[in-house]
Order: structure tokens, then sequence, then C-alpha cells
């Protein structure tokens, strides 16, 4: 299906005026749910002007209108010669001057939680160069200190439907080399619907596993203590060097 021109504009527009569900906004604009529960959240595209597609003759408003009854019907979009091709990018990805700053921040991200990720993977999400990746892989970057991993969904270099994409197909690499992968990889390598959807099942860290029948040594020995009768403390007095009474009121005669 081919998107409306300038569609992260348009689907802030769409969000702001109408009461279509955000999946209705996610197919009409070639986007990802989430991201457009973010534009909805203001996590996503800040300070990006709407676009009403209705005014450019993209959408006719019957269209709204059907959507917003059924929530279940998907928009159509007029056709439109300018949108033909838009889908087809040649060259690497242009990144704007104004997120060009970020670009460290989102391959530290992707390395992080995604290590399973090529190198040429992580440059068509990012926009980036192998070398600057391979600087940040091994921590030799020159601002590597000051640098905190960012999504790069949230920073607006790559749509989500992108990075799911990129990494169902590092699943289908790892799956196809017989690689073995924990229960934290494979949530890592399946799309962020289906790991929503997963149940969060409780685990024991490996680093203690096998200890649940652990007790520190001593344990019967307290518990035959706690059973013994309790001492006895009623001569207290023994304890201490105290002067007898009788004593003292002899002095304080004296001092009279």
């Amino acid at each position: 299906m081919t998107k409306p021109l300038m569609a992260k504009a348009t689907a802030v527009w769409l969000v702001d005026n109408t009461t279509l569900t955000f999946k209705q906004i996610a197919d009409f604009c070639g986007m990802h749910e989430l991201e457009v529960q973010g534009i909805a959240d203001g996590d996503v595209a800040t300070g990006v002007k709407g676009f009403d597609p209705v005014a450019s003759s993209q959408l006719d408003p019957k269209e709204i209108e059907k959507g917003e009854k059924d929530l279940s019907y998907k928009l159509k979009l007029k056709f439109n010669a300018a949108s033909v091709g838009e889908e087809k990018r040649r060259g690497p990805r242009y990144t704007p001057l104004s997120k060009r700053q970020d670009r460290p921040a989102a391959i530290l991200w992707l390395v992080k939680f995604h290590p399973e990720l090529a190198d040429a993977q992580v440059a068509r999400l990012v926009g980036t160069t192998k070398p600057t990746i391979a600087s940040i892989r091994e921590r030799t970057h020159w601002n590597i200190a000051n640098i905190a991993p960012i999504d790069p969904v949230a920073l607006g270099l790559c749509r989500q439907s992108e990075l799911d994409s990129e990494v169902q197909k590092a699943a289908k690499r790892k799956a196809a080399e017989g690689g073995l992968m924990t229960d934290d990889e494979r949530r890592k390598l399946v799309s962020t619907e289906q790991s929503l959807g997963m149940s969060d099942e409780p685990r024991m860290p490996s680093s203690i596993a096998g200890l649940e029948g652990f007790k520190l040594g001593g344990g019967h020995e307290r518990e035959e203590d706690e059973h013994k009768s309790p001492r006895d403390f009623s001569n207290a007095d023994s304890f201490f060097n105290l002067p007898d009474a009788d004593d003292e009121d002899e002095d304080e005669d004296d001092d009279a």
C-alpha cells in the first residue's frame, strides 16, 4: 500500500483531529502501531507539525467517518502520482543535520540491546558507517564516556517496523546457523508485538541456580537453643558490686 506524503506529519494530524485507532492510523501511514502510540504520548515526532491529508487531497473525509464508525475499517488513500515510488530508497539513508549528533546514542542502543544485528543492518537503520559502529562496539569512540544508549525509534532515526524487520532477519540468520538462544535472546529476536504478548515467567538468575535448599551451618543448633529453658537472672545484683543501702544512709547521717 502506498503511503501518504509526509506520513509522520499526517499521523500527527490524524492523532490530534480524529478518533481513529492507533492501528488504523498506523496502517494508513505505513508506521508501527507503537510508533503512533508514541506520537499520542508525546514521545515520538516531538515538534512535528501535523499535515492535513484532507486538505492535500490525499484522504476523503468520508473515509475518516467510516473509520471512526467501524474500528476494523482500513482507510484508503487517494491516488497521487507524486507518492508513487516513495517506498523505494536508493543509496544510504539520509539523516537530517539536526539528528546526526544522536546517531552514536542510537548505535550504542542497538549494539547493547540487539548485539545480533550485523554492522550492515545497523548502518541501514541509523544511516552511519561501519568504522563508527566498530568504534562504539569496541568502546574506542572519542566520546564514548558521554554517550547514553537511546532507542533510535524514539530519536526518529528509523521506524519501529524497520527495526522489527531487521531483528527478524537476524533471528532467521541465527536459526539457520543452528545457534542455541537463551530466553532473553529469544525475546530480543522477535517483533515488538510478539514480545509484548509473551507471558512474563519468573526465572531464577543463573548465578544462584542450585542454591534453593542451601542453609547456613548451625541451623539445628539454633533451633535447639530456642527450645532450651531461659536462663535465670533473678539474682542480677550479684553481677554488680554495689554498696549496701545501709552504708549510704550512714554516710549521709555523718555529713549532716
